[in-house]
C-alpha cells in the first residue's frame, strides 16, 4: 500500500452484472493510479474485471439468496464488519453504491466523524422500490442516514431532484454520468445503408417488468413484416416472454440469447437498438449501443434516455407517435404503436439511420472514461 496515496474504499452489494457495477469497475481501472483502493462486496458474485492492485474483501461468503430474517441479521453484521474494515485498512474516504451500501454508510459516518463519506444514487429513487412499503421506508430512512453523508452523487439530474423534492436530501450533490470504453470495434454508419430490407433489432437488459421487453414483441407484431429482434439478458419473466412470442407467432423473428459476455459482437451484427424500459437510472446498455455506432430508439422514461438522446431538452410525444430527437428516436412508455412507428422510419430510411449511427459515435464520446473520471476525481478531492 503506496503511503503517499489516499485510502480509498468502494461498498456494494456485488459485482455481478449490473449497470452500478459495471460503474464500479471501469472506475477502478483509473481510481488505482491515485488512491490505495479497496473493493468491498456483500457478497462474493463477480462478473466484471477487478485490476489486481484493488484489494477485495467480502462481508460474507454465504449465498445472497436467503429467508429474510438472515437479511436482517446480516445486514447487521455487515455494519460492524465494515466499520473495523475501515478501520483496519486506515480509509480516508468509503464510496457507496446503491441504497443499502449508501445506508451503511450514513450509519457509520455517525460515529466515524473523521471519514469522508460519499454515496451514489443510481436508480430513479420514487419508482425504484418496490412496493408502497419499500417506498414509504425509504422516506423516512433516506432523509436520516443519506444527510449525514457528505456528499451524493448519481447519474442523471432527474434523480437528484427527485432526491431533494421528495426525499428530503440536503447535502451536496453532484451528476456525474456513467463512463463507458469505446470499443476497438464499431459501426461504419454507411454499412448500415440497406434498402427494402428487414431491420436487424437488439435490446439487452434483464428480463423484468422494469425494462418491459414485451413491449418491442407487441410492436414486431404491429407492423408484421420481416423485422428481427434480438433479446439479450435473463430473468423470471423469461417464460411469460417465450410464452407471449409463441401466442404471437412469432418464433421465427424473435430469439432470446439469455446473459452473454460477448454483447458487442451481437450490437455489430445489428441495425438498431432498442430500449423499452419503463424507468431507468442511466442505461448503461443504450450508451453501449451508441458506442458501438447503432442507431437508437429509446422509451422517455425517467432517467437517462433524455439526457443521452436529446441533450434533456423536454419533448411533448402523442400518444401512437415518435419523436426525432438530436440523437436518436424517442416514444413514450409502452406504446408498442409509437415504437412501430419508429421501426418503420428507421427501415423506409435508411440515409435516416446512417445518420443517426453517425451521431451515436459522436454522442458516445461525452462519456469517455478519462473524461468521466476526471470528473469524478474532482468530486472526489473537493
Amino acid at each position: 500500500m503506496s503511503k503517499s496515496k489516499q485510502n480509498l474504499s468502494i461498498l456494494s452489494i456485488n459485482l455481478g452484472s449490473g449497470g452500478a457495477q459495471k460503474v464500479i469497475s471501469l472506475l477502478l481501472k483509473d481510481l488505482i493510479k491515485d488512491y490505495n483502493v479497496t473493493l468491498v462486496l456483500f457478497h462474493n458474485t463477480i462478473h466484471f474485471p477487478i485490476p489486481p492492485e484493488v484489494n477485495v474483501v467480502f462481508l460474507s461468503e454465504k449465498d445472497s439468496e436467503r429467508p429474510f430474517y438472515l437479511k436482517v441479521i446480516d445486514s447487521i453484521r455487515f455494519i460492524f464488519k465494515y466499520n473495523r474494515i475501515l478501520k483496519s485498512e486506515k480509509i480516508n474516504i468509503s464510496i457507496s453504491f446503491l441504497a443499502f451500501p449508501n445506508l451503511i454508510n450514513g450509519i457509520i459516518s455517525s460515529f466515524n466523524k473523521s471519514l469522508k463519506t460519499i454515496i451514489s444514487e443510481r436508480g430513479f429513487p420514487s419508482d425504484n422500490v418496490t412496493s408502497k412499503l419499500s417506498l414509504y421506508i425509504s422516506k423516512i430512512f433516506y432523509p436520516i442516514f443519506y444527510n449525514r453523508c457528505d456528499k451524493l452523487f448519481s447519474n442523471s439530474i432527474h434523480i437528484n431532484n427527485d432526491l431533494k423534492d421528495n426525499f428530503g436530501i440536503k447535502i451536496p450533490m453532484e451528476v456525474i454520468y456513467n463512463p463507458i470504453e469505446i470499443p476497438e470495434k464499431t459501426i461504419i454508419p454507411t454499412a448500415l445503408y440497406k434498402e427494402n430490407q428487414p431491420l436487424e433489432i437488439i435490446t439487452a437488459g434483464t428480463l423484468n417488468t422494469r425494462k418491459n421487453q414485451i413491449m418491442i414483441i407487441k410492436a414486431l407484431k404491429e407492423i408484421e413484416n420481416n423485422d428481427k429482434l434480438v433479446i439479450l439478458g435473463d430473468g423470471h419473466l423469461k417464460v411469460f416472454l417465450t410464452n407471449e412470442i409463441s401466442k404471437l407467432q412469432l418464433e421465427k423473428q424473435v430469439f432470446l440469447k439469455g446473459e452473454v459476455k460477448n454483447v458487442n459482437e451481437y450490437l455489430l451484427e445489428s441495425d438498431c437498438f432498442v430500449l423499452s424500459s419503463f424507468t431507468e437510472g442511466f442505461p448503461n446498455a443504450l450508451l453501449e449501443a451508441m458506442a458501438i455506432g447503432l442507431p437508437c430508439i429509446s422509451t422517455n422514461c425517467l432517467s437517462g434516455p433524455l439526457e443521452l438522446l436529446n441533450e434533456n431538452s423536454n419533448v411533448n410525444i402523442e400518444s401512437g407517435d415518435f419523436f426525432i430527437g438530436k440523437f436518436g428516436l424517442l416514444v413514450n412508455n409502452n406504446d408498442h404503436v409509437g415504437l412501430s412507428k419508429a421501426l418503420d422510419y428507421y427501415r423506409g430510411n435508411p440515409d435516416i439511420r446512417v445518420k443517426f449511427s453517425a451521431l451515436s459515435l459522436e454522442r458516445a464520446k461525452d462519456y469517455h472514461l478519462d473524461s468521466i473520471y476526471k470528473k469524478f476525481n474532482q468530486f472526489l478531492i473537493n
